[in-house]
């Protein structure tokens, strides 16, 4: 789970405009932060089934915000998916 700092962090780095806090590229940031933070933590909880499941859905809601933002605009997802260092 993120701190509201390290959430607030992700935001200014990655929002569109000045108040933005929901556009794809700002929720994909979160995601992305949120799931190797989930990550981490499975290397070592290895039978942690029910944070597993967790990070399979948020790998498929990003997933889905990948898939929508590059439908709507190309060059800001080519833009998000290196800043990210996606493997897409």
């Amino acid at each position: 789970m993120l701190t509201p700092k390290e959430k607030e962090a992700i935001i200014k780095k990655f929002q569109v405009h000045k108040d933005d806090t929901g556009s794809p590229e700002v929720q994909i940031a979160i995601l992305t932060t949120e799931i190797e933070k989930v990550s981490e933590h499975l290397q070592e909880h290895k039978k942690d089934n029910h944070s597993r499941r967790g990070l399979l859905k948020m790998v498929g809601n990003r997933r889905r915000l990948l898939r929508y933002l590059k439908a709507e605009d190309e060059k800001r997802w080519d833009k998000l998916v290196a800043k990210l260092k996606l493997n897409v």
